[in-house]
């Protein structure tokens, strides 16, 4: 097994960070690394937003409701970006190009290579010793979050990543079975997988070190499922000039 290998399969979210910046090197090396992510038909569709102002990331924080937002090494957001790509268009241009910029293909284009992006920054964090949580939570209020980093229409942000030197080692949380999600040929039916998956969370939750309960992975995808949350995030990106064909 190689360190590549290695760096992957030691990854767990971290949540508390020391009270080092990360250095000018590491952020470059963590750039570098997440432009070199594959891009479907070379569009870069994406851009990553540094957060240093402390008013911002306070606020940030506040958002998503996690103080590791502000207290962290480094705050990177990634967004989806379409904008760049009108920057020399001419108005007959530009609506010729409205079709392509607002439908779904393309949503789902510039968020996948937003994604790419950063697991790669994630593995090049990873493997120079920090630390790494994505934030989901900054659709919380993702309009508000728009606003903070006053995007320009085709550009929203999907998620954020903090970064910087653990002061924690967290248990690492079991994975569904590989059967669970890899298939040949076509989609089968893995319900004993997911029970056989749902003991071993149990067992996970009521060993670890902290915030021990008695939960399993279904019973916790059925309550995210069964409660609306962010019902607001279509209004914001169809608003943006996303995903509205």
């Amino acid at each position: 097994m190689n360190n590549t290998i290695e760096t992957i399969l030691n990854h767990r979210s971290i949540r508390k960070f020391e009270d080092i910046p990360v250095t000018d090197e590491q952020l470059s090396t963590v750039l570098t690394a997440a432009q070199q992510a594959s891009t479907s038909s070379y569009m870069m569709a994406y851009s990553i937003i540094g957060v240093t102002d402390p008013a911002k990331k306070t606020e940030l924080a506040e958002i998503t409701g996690q103080a590791y937002v502000k207290d962290n090494g480094h705050l990177l957001i990634f967004c989806a970006d379409l904008h760049r790509h009108t920057l020399k268009a001419n108005e007959e241009n530009y609506e010729n190009m409205k079709p392509n910029l607002e439908n779904t293909e393309h949503f789902l284009v510039s968020a996948i290579d937003a994604a790419l992006a950063a697991q790669n920054a994630a593995i090049a964090a990873e493997s120079m010793g920090l630390g790494i949580c994505y934030i989901g939570s900054i659709r919380n209020q993702l309009e508000r979050v728009d606003k903070i980093l006053s995007l320009p229409t085709h550009v929203i942000p999907l998620f954020g990543m903090v970064l910087g030197v653990p002061a924690h080692s967290p248990n690492q949380k079991p994975r569904l079975p590989k059967e669970a999600v890899y298939f040949e040929n076509e989609y089968r039916d893995h319900t004993s997988e997911l029970e056989a998956f749902d003991k071993e969370i149990t067992s996970y939750y009521q060993s670890r070190s902290s915030n021990n309960r008695v939960d399993t992975w279904t019973d916790q995808m059925l309550r995210r499922f069964t409660k609306p949350m962010r019902m607001d995030v279509t209004d914001l990106v169809q608003k943006k000039g996303f995903n509205k064909r």
